[in-house]
C-alpha cells in the first residue's frame, strides 16, 4: 500500500495482507477497476477522443451490470459478481468513471470548491465501496472516509505537482495561486520562492486538517480492518510530514515512504489508542 506513486490510487489499499483473507478479492476487484480506468485516461498517446470512447465502453458495462446482462470483459464479470455478492451500488462506480472523463478534458480549477468536487467524484467512491464491503456505512464513517480519500487525493496531488505538469495539468486552486502570488510559471521552472513557500504551507495544512479530520474511523472499525486503515492514515501523515519537512518544494524533494518509515506506521496501526 505505498504512497510513492505517481497515481492516486496506489493510495489506497490493494488486497493488504492486512485485510481479511474474504475481502481481498473484492477489494482487489475494485482496485482493478479504478486503475485501469484511471490508465485510460492519463496513461500512454491516445488521444482525447480514443479515451473517451473507451471510458464509455466502461459505462456500458456497467449499464450491462444494472441491468443483470452478463459483462463482455473478464474485469467486468469479476466486478459484476462482487456487485451482486456484496450488494455493492453502482454509483460510485460511475462516479469513478464520471472524474476519470473529467481528467481528459479539464486541466485547471478555478477554485478549492471545483477541486472538492473532482475528490468528490475521484476518491471518496472507493472509500465507500470499501465501506459497503466491510457493512460499515452510517453517516459519520462514510463522512469520516470522505475526508480521508479527499486527503490523500490532494496530498497525491501536492506531492505530484510536477509531474501533472509534464501532462499539462494543473490541480492547485487558481483563485489560491493568484491570492498568493503565484503563476504557472513557478511551476514551469521549479520556482521556489517566499509566495510558493506560503502557498503550499497553506494547502499542506489544509490537507492535515482534513486527514484528521477522518482519522476516527480508524479507530472505530473492528479487527484487521481497522488496522488498515489507521495504516493509510498513518501513510498519509508521513507524508504530510515530508512535505511540510520540504518547505513545499516538491521539485526537489518529492515526498515519498522509505523503508526506514515503516516502523513508525506500523506502530501507530497497531497501537493507537481507540
Amino acid at each position: 500500500m505505498p504512497f510513492d506513486s505517481t497515481d492516486h490510487y496506489e493510495n489506497f489499499p490493494v488486497g493488504s495482507v492486512l485485510l481479511p483473507l474474504r475481502l481481498r478479492k473484492p477489494v482487489s476487484v475494485i482496485y482493478r477497476f479504478a486503475r485501469s480506468a484511471d490508465d485510460i485516461a492519463d496513461e500512454g498517446d491516445a488521444d482525447s477522443a480514443t479515451r473517451l470512447r473507451h471510458l464509455e465502453e466502461y459505462k456500458r458495462e456497467l449499464d450491462r451490470i444494472e441491468q443483470e446482462q452478463q459483462p463482455q470483459s473478464p474485469l467486468f464479470r469479476d466486478l459484476a459478481d462482487i456487485v451482486r455478492r456484496y450488494r455493492l451500488p453502482l454509483a460510485p462506480l460511475r462516479d469513478l468513471l464520471s472524474a476519470f472523463s473529467q481528467d481528459v478534458v479539464k486541466t485547471r480549477y478555478a477554485n478549492f470548491s471545483e477541486l472538492m468536487d473532482y475528490c468528490n467524484r475521484s476518491a471518496n467512491p472507493v472509500g465507500r465501496l470499501l465501506l459497503y464491503l466491510f457493512g460499515r456505512t452510517a453517516d459519520q464513517e462514510v463522512a469520516w472516509s470522505d475526508a480521508i480519500c479527499s486527503s490523500l487525493q490532494l496530498i497525491n496531488f501536492w506531492q505530484d505537482i510536477a509531474i501533472d505538469w509534464q501532462k499539462g495539468r494543473v490541480y492547485l486552486p487558481l483563485d489560491d495561486m493568484a491570492g498568493h502570488g503565484v503563476d504557472e510559471s513557478h511551476i514551469a521552472r521549479g520556482h521556489v520562492d517566499a509566495r510558493w513557500l506560503r502557498l503550499m504551507a497553506f494547502q499542506i495544512a489544509r490537507s492535515r486538517t482534513m486527514l484528521e479530520s477522518g482519522a476516527q474511523l480508524g479507530r472505530v472499525l473492528p479487527g484487521r480492518i481497522g488496522l488498515e486503515i489507521r495504516t493509510i492514515i498513518a501513510g498519509g501523515r508521513t507524508i504530510v510530514g515530508k512535505l511540510e519537512a520540504s518547505g513545499g518544494d516538491v521539485f526537489r524533494h518529492r515526498p515519498r515512504l522509505r523503508l526506514r518509515d515503516w516502523p513508525a506506521i506500523v506502530s501507530y496501526a497497531f497501537f493507537a489508542r481507540p
